[in-house]
């Protein structure tokens, strides 16, 4: 009986280490986060604030030209125009939807500056550059272009691991592309 209770109890602490080990936390192990692509320039993970972790011209951020992710000229950053899909930091909205790649490449398809692509078309709902939609208007929470928003899409950069899904799990937080 003894036996028994040992037995159990130590299975249901391994069950909720590995349900711990799935849950959301899973993606800052295998993206950085970049911060908030936001006009907000007061919110502290802002990229738009110049004295924030994330919006200072002189740290590991988006708006230094010498970093990794502000560079024209690095694989991983935003300004390069010439990309490609798999290195370039991703857009997930507050409410988990992934909102396409953050380059400068106007011929990704998933790029935010494809204005025929998905997520960089004027016209499409999961376009930050729709000035009508959740993600792109001056007045939606969720938007890039709200001043006052707090839950503005979040910038993440690929860490080089490819999947974030374990075998018989699904994750429906973050896509990730199949080829390199």
């Amino acid at each position: 009986m003894k036996r028994g209770v040992i037995i159990l109890l130590s299975l249901a602490l391994i069950s909720a280490g590995f349900a711990q080990s799935i849950s959301g936390t899973r993606a800052q192990k295998k993206y950085q986060y970049l911060g908030k692509l936001s006009s907000n320039s007061y919110d502290p993970d802002s990229v738009s604030n110049p004295y924030g972790r994330y919006g200072s011209p002189y740290g590991n951020t988006i708006n230094n030209p010498y970093s990794p992710y502000g560079s024209p000229y690095s694989p991983t950053s935003v300004n390069n125009p010439y990309a490609t899909g798999s290195s370039s930091p991703i857009l997930i909205g507050a409410d988990g939807k992934y909102l396409g790649r953050l380059n400068a490449n106007k011929y990704d398809p998933e790029s935010v500056s494809n204005p025929y692509g998905r997520y960089g078309s004027p016209y499409s709902p999961d376009s930050i550059n729709n000035p009508y939609g959740k993600y792109g208007s001056p007045y939606s929470p969720y938007s890039v272009n709200n001043p006052y928003t707090t839950q503005a899409p979040k910038i993440y950069a690929p860490t080089g691991l490819s999947t974030l899904s374990m075998p018989g799990v699904k994750s429906n937080l973050i896509k990730w592309p199949d080829k390199y």
